[in-house]
């Protein structure tokens, strides 16, 4: 029996599901999920989420969060007909900025499911909403509290 490959992400390393549903457009010509619709997921499941959790659109609050960074790591693929679990971790949680982690999985939580098929990170800045010129702020304190309990622990 080979060791666990700790690069890639178990169901444990998140604290926030929702499932996607995949379409047939989502898949390219090589027959597996297009890279850009694992972008698309990614945003879907942090914005969702704090829309969700906050109970307000989050697009009205006096600072919003703006991508500042985005990027993906795949370690097998994914596509249509069968859904996908994302799941939810902040990495870190500052005055201003957040990083998220967003792991993608499909298939059997017990069997090829249990490990990540993709994990991304998305990194938000709080921008004054209210001022043309955007300058940095702190988040609002409605998001914080949602996010607070997504803290991944310190060992991952």
């Amino acid at each position: 029996m080979s060791a666990p490959d700790r690069t890639r992400p178990d169901r444990s390393s998140y604290r926030a599901w929702r499932t996607a549903t995949t379409r047939w457009s989502d898949d390219d010509v090589y027959g597996h999920l297009n890279n850009a619709r694992y972008f698309d997921l990614i945003d879907t499941a942090v914005n969702a989420h704090l829309h969700e959790a906050t109970g307000t659109d989050i697009r009205r609050l006096p600072a919003i969060g703006v991508v500042a960074e985005v990027s993906c790591r795949y370690f097998a693929e994914m596509g249509y007909p069968r859904p996908i679990e994302l799941g939810l971790a902040v990495e870190r949680l500052g005055t201003s900025s957040v990083i998220y982690r967003v792991g993608l999985f499909q298939g059997d939580p017990e069997g090829e499911g249990a490990l990540a098929s993709a994990e991304g990170r998305f990194v938000h800045v709080y921008v004054d909403n209210t001022d043309p010129a955007r300058p940095v702020t702190p988040l609002p304190d409605v998001v914080r509290s949602v996010l607070e309990p997504l803290v991944a622990q310190p060992d991952r």
